[in-house]
């Protein structure tokens, strides 16, 4: 199947505001700290501010109104006019009357923490870092204006300033909102691995991984770390992005204690990128912690020889041989350690040139020469982009893709024709060309979803699945703009990918919303049926005796979709006839049946996956799910048992693990295991809700109020979501309390406090 262009007016180059940038152009900057995390929605960050304010006005040095020696009746009245335009919202208003107010009395603390955190949260950083210098001047202990100035820092690229104001506030004592001591552990991970400062970075994650953050940026981050990569993620070439959060990853497992899986993950990478510096380093290390010394002196021995003049690899060799009894061959190692000890932590100009992303600063293609193509003339860059433009109006696109690439040489900044050039060489099939010019777009415009969307496309059409996975998500978060039909090919891809990937419940929504609609309307329907049948293949992969079944199911789909269960079900039952072995198709009508609370229907068909798919926990939680409907804890807890046993890595078997024995009044063991799924998934608002029930139960008020913040704030966020894209599934895979789709948690009364 030909890819489609993406039809979009070219990105005006003076600044996100263009037309050419769609829905993204309405959204505000992204930027590390929301787009990460989403940490930090206004109303939690107003109560942090709040509560910092009531500290430093217990300190002895606090300027208070009260406290103006002159008793200015102007300082008095801005200070009141700010505090009531801040409670209004009236983030503009409040600025201007704090900043009059602090010319009037420049050591007032609290307008100055005022001043610096709205400055900040408008993401005015340059304008927010003076208030908060002052700030730590006046009070030098106050950890969280450490913490901010240095976010604002970072923001503003002096990462120098940054990494010393992070680490000031940290062994300050950081901050006791959760939230926020996120954010700023990210970003100081980020500095210290740009300081090549490699094991405080690992140690900083440790914490961030205790806390159950490990998405697609942490893993990253962990990658970065893992490789001994000194560069920020922006800074890193995107066709680098798949090994980075493939070798974080398994960086993660050892951060957080699972050395046998982190074990596995590392022998299938050494294998799959044998000659990636430092990855045999990685796996050694691991291995030398778990006490295998002769492998790790192995794999140590294989990193010597793609790092001959690596200290850190050498020192490793040396200390596993010793720990495996070969002291002369150890002494030999430590030799050689010693002669490369840096100094200090060093970038390797090697790692630098392998990683960075260099493409925003050369030049794109190998144009031919403007002297050859134009009669040895000299032509200016009006003219060439003048003839560009013609041309790709006239549809030579070959004449159009040499005059963009000479007027990119003449000005290599032209945003407007590296725009043009990449999207003509996307149309035209040459997709190496085209991810060449998008890197160098995203190099200087990272936040344009349709650029991630277009590499990943073309990144799919060279079959290099792992980086086109990861770009095409990049983009579907950040927003596509463009015609209908580029938007469903861009999901149409993801979702393939997805499945490819094993993720198959995203792969269904995505589907399902833009199921029965456009050019690919019968591609999108069979990959629906992949999808519901867990075919973790790509759909010419599909064996052809499979492709009626899986059509049949991705109608079935369709019409539960468009509430057409009178026709639904009668093709399901004829489905399971005509297949009565296929697997995950009774497992597909089940989950239809507990829909419509049809639920010993269901649990038949549950059953009998169970037997077909015995290594599968899914029935085993669905069977769960409809006992915990019916009240029966007693009857879902061996189901519940078995599900964790079989997918301990599945926060949904945690979860509803946790929910019988919460219903058990089995309090400890329902924390311990809502806390392992929570950890696993951390955005899930329901797993905070009944987090919250669990603490409470317990006698832990502290914790359930914590838990009931998050859930407040996940839940918001969720309702928002739902709002602005609408249900987009069907639902039939989602018969319980389902703690990673759609679900009425946000009907649900806020979790109870304790008496």
């Amino acid at each position: 199947m030909a890819p489609r262009a993406f039809e979009i007016n070219s990105p005006d180059p003076r600044g996100a505001s263009a037309n050419a940038y769609g829905i993204f152009s309405a959204a505000r900057r992204f930027h590390h700290l929301r787009a990460i995390f989403m940490l930090m929605p206004f109303l939690l960050f107003r109560r942090f501010v709040v509560l910092f304010v009531v500290l430093l006005n217990a300190t002895p040095s606090s300027q208070r109104i009260a406290q103006d020696k002159n008793g200015s009746a102007d300082f008095a009245a801005l200070a009141k006019t700010a505090a009531a335009a801040r409670d209004e919202n009236n983030v503009v208003g409040a600025i201007q009357n704090y900043r009059q107010a602090i010319k009037l009395q420049p050591d007032w603390q609290e307008g100055l923490w005022y001043l610096g955190t709205l400055e900040y949260e408008r993401d005015h950083y340059a304008d927010a870092i003076p208030p908060f210098q002052r700030l730590t001047q006046l009070a030098p202990a106050a950890g969280p204006a450490w913490t901010f100035l240095g976010l604002c820092e970072y923001e503003t690229k002096d990462y120098a300033s940054a990494l010393q104001h992070l680490t000031k506030g940290q062994d300050l004592g950081g901050t006791d909102d959760v939230e926020i001591l996120r954010v700023a552990n990210y970003h100081l991970v980020l500095l210290l691995i740009r300081d090549a400062n490699f094991a405080s970075a690992t140690a900083t994650l440790q914490s961030l991984a205790a806390q159950g953050q490990a998405g697609a940026q942490i893993k990253t981050a962990a990658g970065l770390a893992a490789l001994r990569v000194p560069l920020l993620p922006e800074q890193v070439d995107p066709s680098e992005d798949a090994l980075l959060q493939e070798v974080g990853d398994a960086n993660l497992l050892v951060i957080q204690g699972q050395a046998d899986s982190a074990l596995q993950r590392f022998a299938l990478l050494s294998e799959k990128y044998p000659d990636t510096p430092y990855l045999h380093f990685a796996y050694a290390s691991t291995l030398f912690a778990a006490g295998k010394y002769p492998e790790a002196a192995m794999q140590f021995r294989k990193e010597t020889g793609i790092s001959p003049r690596s200290f850190a690899a050498h020192k490793g060799l040396a200390k596993s041989l010793e720990a495996a009894g070969e002291h002369e061959k150890a002494r030999e190692e430590f030799a050689a350690a010693k002669k490369l000890q840096p100094k200090k932590s060093e970038a390797e100009d090697r790692i630098l040139q392998r990683y960075e992303n260099r493409a925003s600063s050369t030049d794109a293609g190998n144009p031919t020469s403007s002297h050859e193509s134009l009669g040895g003339s000299s032509p200016s860059f009006e003219e060439l982009s003048r003839q560009a433009e013609f041309a790709r109006d006239s549809g030579d696109a070959d004449l159009a893709t040499q005059r963009y690439q000479q007027a990119l040489q003449i000005r290599p900044d032209w945003q407007e024709g590296l725009w043009n050039l990449a999207m003509l060489s996307y149309s035209t099939h040459h997709y190496s060309d085209a991810i060449a010019a998008l890197k160098r777009w995203v190099g200087r415009t990272p936040n344009l979803g349709t650029a991630w969307a277009v590499m990943g496309l073309s990144e799919f059409e060279l079959a290099d699945y792992d980086n086109a996975l990861i770009h095409l998500q990049r983009g579907q978060q950040l927003g596509l703009s463009g015609n209908l039909d580029s938007g469903q090919l861009a999901r149409y891809r993801l979702a393939i990918l997805l499945m490819r990937n094993g993720q198959f419940e995203s792969a269904e929504s995505l589907l399902m919303s833009v199921a029965g609609q456009g050019p690919l309307a019968p591609e999108v329907r069979f990959a629906l049926g992949m999808s519901l049948l867990r075919m973790q293949t790509l759909p010419g992969d599909v064996a052809d005796d499979k492709k009626p079944m899986v059509v049949g199911t991705g109608e079935i789909a369709e019409l539960l979709k468009d509430s057409k269960y009178d026709l639904a079900f009668p093709k399901f039952e004829a489905m399971i006839k005509q297949y009565p072995s296929a697997p995950f198709l009774h497992y597909v009508y089940g989950t239809a049946l507990a829909t419509f609370s049809r639920y010993d229907e269901a649990e038949e068909q549950f059953r009998k996956e169970i037997v077909l798919s015995p290594a599968s926990e899914l029935p085993y939680v669905q069977l769960t799910s409809i006992a915990l409907k019916r009240h029966d804890a007693g009857k879902a807890l061996p189901s519940a048992q078995q599900a964790v046993k079989l997918a301990p890595r599945a926060a949904e078997a945690h979860y509803l693990l946790g929910r019988t024995y919460l219903e058990m009044g089995n309090n400890q063991q329902a924390i311990d295991e809502l806390e392992a799924a929570g950890k696993i998934t951390p955005e899930s608002a329901q797993i905070h809700f009944n987090l919250a029930r669990a603490y409470a139960k317990a006698n832990l008020p502290d914790k359930a109020e914590q838990e009931r913040s998050i859930f407040k704030r996940l839940n918001a966020l969720a309702e928002q979501q739902r709002t602005q894209q609408g249900n987009q599934s069907y639902g039939a895979h989602n018969t319980a309390d389902s703690a990673f789709s759609p679900t009425d948690a946000h009907k649900a009364d806020s979790p109870e406090r304790p008496n």
